[in-house]
């Protein structure tokens, strides 16, 4: 149960980084990087690892978002 949850965090997260890749909203991964990071601790908190890395892909992708843009941008 704790790893389709983490799948959820997971993909309402990639939902919003779509979004955050929008020039001027990247301000939006900082939270994206924190939702997700709600999902990979419901993910380790699971036998299965896939939510939890599933969640790790996503703050990877924010996180390089960030870097790319300054940190705001």
């Amino acid at each position: 149960m704790a790893n389709v949850i983490a799948f959820l965090f997971g993909t309402i997260a990639l939902i919003l980084a779509i979004i955050g890749f929008i020039p001027l909203l990247g301000w939006l991964n900082w939270l994206i990087i924190l939702i997700a990071g709600v999902g990979a601790a419901f993910g380790a908190a699971s036998d299965k690892n896939s939510g939890r890395n599933f969640c790790f892909v996503v703050m990877g992708i924010c996180a390089l978002r960030l870097w790319m843009g300054g940190g705001i941008i």
